[in-house]
Formats: C-alpha cells, sequence, structure tokens
C-alpha cells in the first residue's frame, strides 16, 4: 500500500513546483501609454546569479515615480525570473545590482543560449502604468 501514495506524492510535488516557476498574471498595459527604449547588456554579468545588469531607459514620460522591472525568459516563457521596482530619479539608468529582492538573472543550461527579455514600466506615483518598453538579448552574449 505505502507504493501506491510515493506516485501521488510526487505528482502532488510536480504540480507545486511549476506552480512556483509560471509567470504572474499578465500586466495590461493601456493604450495611452507612452513608448519607451530600453537597452541593457549582459557583459559581465554570471550567469545564474542574483545580479541584474544596468538597464538605461529613454523617453520615460514626466510624473513617473518608480520603474518596474521584469526579466523574462524567451526561450521558455513558463520560467519566471521575477524583477523589481525601482524609484525613478530622472537619470534613465537603473544601475546594476539595483534589482535586488526577487530578481533572478540569466541561467541557460550549459552550452545553451536563451533569448531574455527585459520589460520597464514607468509608473506614476497613484500606481497607473503611464509609459512601457522592452529589450531583447541572448545570454550569454557573443564573446
Amino acid at each position: 500500500m505505502k507504493k501506491c501514495y510515493r506516485p501521488a506524492i510526487l505528482a502532488v510535488l510536480l504540480i507545486l513546483s511549476a506552480g512556483c516557476a509560471s509567470n504572474p498574471d499578465p500586466i495590461k498595459i493601456p493604450k495611452d501609454a507612452a513608448e519607451m527604449t530600453v537597452d541593457f547588456s549582459w557583459q559581465g554579468v554570471d550567469a545564474c546569479t542574483h545580479d541584474s545588469p544596468e538597464i538605461r531607459v529613454s523617453a520615460i514620460p514626466e510624473g513617473t515615480a518608480d520603474l518596474r522591472v521584469r526579466l523574462k525568459n524567451i526561450s521558455v516563457p513558463e520560467w519566471n525570473h521575477g524583477g523589481g521596482k525601482v524609484a525613478h530619479d530622472g537619470s534613465g539608468v537603473i544601475s546594476a545590482g539595483a534589482l535586488k529582492l526577487g530578481y533572478n538573472g540569466p541561467c541557460p543550461p550549459p552550452k545553451q543560449r536563451h533569448k531574455y527579455e527585459f520589460s520597464v514600466l514607468a509608473v506614476d506615483a497613484d500606481g497607473a502604468i503611464i509609459g512601457f518598453g522592452k529589450a531583447r538579448q541572448s545570454f550569454p552574449p557573443k564573446q
């Protein structure tokens, strides 16, 4: 009888772990949100760390209080890499390492390259999305 429980327990654990890796609910971008330009480089970023690269954002709309960042693995979209929120200081630069809590950097299997996308939301003081931009690059970067 004990052997019957093992597959059931394994199935429950697999379902729970899949739920942890899934992406959060999709964000609805308002049609009137400003289009921003996002740029970043993986140079100097190690795989499988929590160290975010420097991210440059331009055309940030006036009234932006925070920039909310999310990293998505385009090659494996069900894997959630998280992101973070940074106060907008007017510079358009999100410093390397600024995404601390909740950010998991790129981590493709050895000898594989995956495509990743950073999306950045500009949010006003009321929490409304007023701008959006994104950029994609493969990791690890070509040498």
